[in-house]
């Protein structure tokens, strides 16, 4: 019974939006399970898919909070 455990920022996918929607969150869990299915010949009914999204406040890249990190990057021209 395969267990995969998704996470994301809870940002949202694009402008103006805070978290990611249903329908971004039923692709995912459809796209996982398929692969399992196509790789490990694991059956969809047997495979558990979470997405847990996280507050940016809780994520760091680089040594720094997320948001800072970006910010710098931009300062940077990466």
């Amino acid at each position: 019974m395969p267990i995969v455990t998704i996470q994301v920022t809870r940002e949202g996918s694009g402008p103006g939006r805070d978290s990611v929607t249903a329908e971004e969150k039923a692709s995912l869990i459809a796209g996982v399970s398929q692969l399992l299915l196509d790789v490990l010949h694991k059956p969809l009914e047997s495979t558990f898919v979470v997405i847990e999204e996280v507050e940016t406040d809780n994520w760091g890249w680089g040594g720094l909070p997320a948001l800072e990190y970006r910010k710098q990057r931009a300062a940077s021209g990466k």
